[in-house]
């Protein structure tokens, strides 16, 4: 059987190259809204933080009907540290849009999403978007777009694919790049055309493999996947499978099954071959699992996802303060939580820590984590995390550590400060090319070595600067490399912070905190221009005296506080700090809070390593 009248497209592309922002307008032009109905930008970002970071986080699903043929749209994220969820959702699509900025061109996650959905056999259609920018090299990224589907070992039908010049925001779309257009009209034409409608053996036994995973406070758990094979209905006994673990076989019933239309979910009795489904019922489905009727029980191989490469503790927050913001704050809460994520995040990793209050958190990256304490803190978690770790390899006995691919786009002026640093952290440059009065830059450069750069990197480039990486494999140790060279600033007391006390604090370094903060004995205040802590006191009132006039606190003038991010913080600690997590507040600490009892850890540390 052939579906024609259905497809099934994911939208594939780098960070900020356009991806949502085209969906919006397919949506618009596919008849979702009413004439004259309110929309908001962007809609497809449904999640609070993906509104306020302004990037997608987690791939969705939405559906637009087109000549009487109905296009399924998965809208994946573009940021490198979520490429498990583009690695997933490909096994639910026969073809991709791969979106490319008509000034950028292609960028790391560009390379890494199209070598995915080459290796599965999907049919790309190429789209040039952001035609309408000033400063837009439409010939140029053109033979780009082909160097790389040639570096990537495309076949002749791949190299083949069709190139579409479109500007998302304006809602237009052209097959030639002098030509802007009108509407979406060539887009939805060269989907008909080019993408494979869906076949199989709609008379066969059911076989459905679930890509996605979401959950409904009425329903509970709601498995989404593709059917493969044969029929599902509602009220179906099935067989759940799992591929690589046979033990986990099980049966279970379908309660209701729902396809996407729009932004919403219409509930069905029934769906065929090729079609996206919802369905509710089976509250132990996981990612990966297969779908089958009870009699041909074949479960489906699911996609390779790539290994996780840093690593970070999370722990139960034993501060003086903890307990006082957050809801959840137990080990048990914790364990939980942790392990509630991996049902629906397939490249997280957990296990248990050293301690029994402790766990091991692995993910692709430093915003895939703090992606997750953000959740958590959100929800009412209170915790304390550790700084990140790369994941080492032993490969053919020689140990191994993961490298990054890195392009960095500054303007000329910036260049021998950025190569400097790139260079000082064992980065190699690949390549380096010069775009009008900006240049590229390309490195290979331990995972480990970008550590608390980005920061760095932006302050160096005054802002001006772009640097994006993606994972690109392993290479033997590199040695080890001096990332942190300033200390911290360290409060020696427990109480509220005094005007006072920062006043004559501020000199030692940059403060992170302002007047009438309550901190605690080991909580980090600030930061030591030179490397080593120094314990400060902020806490200190000014002695009385005879002659003390009403206003004399009052003069004293402190420096605005830097207010770090969460990201800026998983930068900044070091081996032996912590970050403390709760609903309301983001603090530093050392492990070891007592002043006399940390100088006699490091004095001890120090000792041993002259031995």
């Amino acid at each position: 059987m052939k579906r024609t009248d259905l497809r099934n497209v994911a939208i594939i592309a780098h960070v900020d190259h356009g991806k949502t922002t085209l969906v919006d307008e397919m949506l618009r032009q596919g008849g979702v809204y009413r004439e004259n109905q309110v929309t908001e930008d962007r809609v497809m970002d449904s999640n609070a933080i993906e509104r306020e970071r302004g990037i997608t986080i987690l791939a969705k699903n939405t559906a637009v009907y087109y000549k009487d043929t109905k296009i399924n749209i998965v809208d994946t994220p573009g940021h490198a540290d979520f490429g498990g969820e583009v690695e997933r959702i490909l096994k639910m699509v026969n073809g991709v849009i791969l979106l490319v900025d008509a000034a950028e061109g292609p960028m790391p996650q560009t390379r890494f999403v199209l070598e995915k959905a080459l290796a599965m056999n999907h049919k790309v259609i190429v789209v040039v978007n952001k035609i309408d920018r000033p400063d837009a090299r439409l010939e140029e990224v053109e033979e780009e777009v082909l160097e790389l589907l040639i570096d990537l070992d495309a076949t002749d039908e791949q190299l083949d694919s069709p190139m579409l010049f479109c500007s998302g925001r304006a809602g237009t779309a052209s097959l030639s790049p002098y030509e802007q257009g009108t509407d979406l009209t060539p887009l939805f034409n060269t989907i008909l055309e080019y993408i494979p409608a869906p076949e199989g053996d709609d008379e066969g036994e059911l076989q459905l493999l679930v890509s996605s995973i979401d959950y409904n406070d009425y329903v509970g758990r709601i498995g989404i996947g593709r059917i493969e094979r044969g029929s599902l209905r509602q009220n179906q006994e099935i067989t759940i499978s799992n591929f690589h673990n046979p033990d986990a076989t099980h049966r279970s019933r379908v309660v209701s099954i729902y396809q996407f239309d729009g932004l919403s979910r219409r509930q069905v009795e029934s769906a065929t071959v090729g079609d996206i489904v919802c369905f509710s019922g089976c509250e132990d489905i996981n990612i990966g699992d297969t779908v089958t009727s009870t009699a041909c029980v074949e479960p489906l191989e699911f996609v390779k996802v790539s290994d996780p490469t840093l690593e970070m503790t999370f722990s139960v927050n034993d501060s003086p303060f903890a307990g006082k913001e957050g809801k959840f704050v137990t080990s048990r809460h914790l364990r939980e939580r942790l392990y509630r994520e991996l049902l629906r995040d397939v490249s997280l990793r957990v296990s248990d820590g050293d301690t029994t209050d402790s766990f091991r958190v692995a993910g692709r990256g430093e915003m895939h984590l703090s992606i997750l304490i953000e959740n958590m803190r959100r929800e009412g978690y209170e915790l304390c995390c550790s700084t990140p770790r790369v994941l080492y390899k032993e490969i053919d006995g020689v140990k191994c550590e993961p490298m990054e691919r890195v392009e960095v786009d500054v303007p000329e002026e910036y260049m021998g400060t950025v190569m400097e640093r790139l260079g000082a952290r064992k980065g190699e440059l690949l390549d380096m090319q010069m775009r009008g009065s900006r240049q590229r830059i390309v490195y290979s450069i331990p995972s480990r070595c970008l550590i608390g750069y980005r920061s760095e990197f932006m302050t160096a480039t005054r802002g001006e600067g772009i640097m994006n990486s993606i994972f690109d494999g392993y290479a033997p140790f590199k040695g080890e490399v001096v990332m942190r060279f300033t200390g911290s600033l360290v409060a020696s007391e427990t109480g509220k912070s005094t005007s006072y006390g920062l006043f004559y604090a501020q000199d030692r370094g940059p403060l992170f905190i302002g007047a009438a903060t309550p901190v605690y004995e080991g909580m980090i205040i600030g930061e030591n221009p030179k490397p080593g802590d120094i314990a400060v006191n902020v806490c200190k009132e000014k002695h009385l005296t005879a002659v003390r006039s009403k206003g004399a606190d009052e003069a004293l003038t402190l420096i605005t506080p830097r207010n770090m991010s969460l990201e800026e913080a998983i930068e900044f600690i070091n081996d032996d700090e912590l970050m403390e997590i709760t609903p309301k507040s983001l603090r530093l600490r050392k492990r070891i809070l007592n002043t006399e009892l940390r100088l006699k850890a490091e004095a001890a540390r120090k000792k041993a390593m002259l031995q």
